[in-house]
């Protein structure tokens, strides 16, 4: 036989082959990242003040939303946005740039803190520069002890020795680890 047959045999055991193997199948696969789902506050919130602190939480359970020096901040996965109100816009903002007295805040803080007294955002609006100045002193030692308790559980979870009895299965993890 020669070359040229052998080719055109090959060809056509090759077409016979695939034509009772079924038709092909084409999958097309598309994945379109929008990122976390918008920070949505309706209302004016009411809010928690932390005590000994200048942190402020809204105690909605639906979102993670607190104010501190003048923003609101919102951790969403692994990113955060600030705004400069509650109902935004808000903008992502480098973990760098969240202040540490935020990142302190135990990740279990709707548990420790849940039961202190709802401000109504009117009376909050109004009365919050003075109680940020009334706390300045307090405000300083609970962040260096959240600093220190914070980096003992970086260092413990870096180690493998991660607690298990707060939210999420994390012992006050602060949210910016």
């Amino acid at each position: 036989m020669g070359l040229t047959r052998v080719f055109v045999l090959s060809l056509v055991a090759a077409a016979a082959a695939l034509a009772v193997a079924g038709p092909a199948q084409a999958e097309v696969n598309v994945n379109i990242n929008l990122g976390p789902p918008p920070i949505v506050v309706a209302e004016p919130p009411a809010v928690v003040a932390i005590p000994q602190t200048r942190v402020y939480f809204a105690p909605d359970p639906h979102v993670d939303v607190f104010f501190y020096g003048g923003y609101w901040w919102s951790p969403r996965g692994p990113r955060w946005y600030r705004a400069k109100a509650y109902n935004g816009p808000w903008v992502v903002i480098e973990p760098h740039r969240v202040p540490k007295a935020v990142v302190y805040v135990p990740g279990d803080y709707r548990t420790v803190y849940g039961g202190q007294r709802q401000i109504p955002y009117g009376q909050w609006k109004k009365e919050h520069d003075r109680w940020d100045r009334d706390n300045r002193k307090s405000h300083k030692k609970w962040e260096k002890e959240r600093e220190k308790e914070w980096k003992e559980q970086q260092k413990q979870e870096k180690h493998g020795k991660n607690g298990k009895n707060g939210k999420n299965g994390k012992s006050g993890k602060g949210h910016g680890g």
